[in-house]
């Protein structure tokens, strides 16, 4: 469906186009929502900041995501079988990460306040939805004006558990596949982008 992020990112923009004359901050997911995050932060003429949660996984299968988790709050989904000590752990775990994460992307820019702005998170697809839940919590609970989640692909049942969130506006994503097993079988190029070429990305758009 889309060649690669940045042919996402040009036909997500084209979407967000009625918001250039709001007050926007734009949210990339890292890492694989900066190159998209980028591009619209650019066609709106609005700030880019970075915004991290994490998925926990199932301890038999880490891929599956059980919940999800930001440095301030978490979500918890079907969860059958699994120990609180495990999800305990794990959330410790991922929060340790982020944190470390946060301070590396953030060494050479300053966070922006989201409060009053048309606040738009970004990411290049979602699977389950789980995390991008818990990352509309963190931003709602920054008392920003409103939030837009702008995705290039997810499944229906995400799409509908994010419109059933009431401090979200509005849900754009340009296709919702009826067969979906992975956000990368959806890009002919969907390479895996490392820590240092997110970074610069979010320097280069500040």
């Amino acid at each position: 469906m889309f060649k690669d992020r940045i042919d996402a990112g040009i036909q997500l923009a084209e979407k967000l186009l009625p918001l250039k004359n709001e007050d926007v901050l734009v949210l990339a997911v890292p890492r694989g929502g900066l190159p998209l995050g980028a591009i619209i932060a650019k066609s709106l003429d609005a700030p880019l900041n970075i915004v991290f949660s994490k998925k926990i996984g199932h301890p038999s299968n880490r891929e599956y995501a059980i919940g999800a988790v930001s440095m301030d709050y978490s979500v918890l989904g079907d969860v059958g079988g699994v120990s609180e000590e495990y999800i305990k752990e794990e959330t410790a775990r991922l929060r340790q990460k982020m944190k470390a994460r946060y301070l590396q992307y953030y060494k050479n820019i300053r966070p922006q306040s989201l409060a009053g702005k048309t606040v738009v998170i970004v990411d290049d697809g979602i699977a389950t939805g789980n995390t991008m839940l818990v990352t509309v919590a963190l931003v709602s609970h920054q008392k920003p004006k409103k939030i837009i989640v702008a995705i290039p692909v997810a499944p229906s049942s995400a799409i509908r558990k994010l419109k059933g969130l009431p401090e979200l506006e509005e849900v754009i994503c340009l296709e919702t596949p009826v067969i979906f097993k992975a956000v990368g079988q959806f890009y002919e190029n969907f390479h895996q982008l490392s820590d240092a070429e997110a970074i610069r990305i979010l320097e280069e758009s500040n």
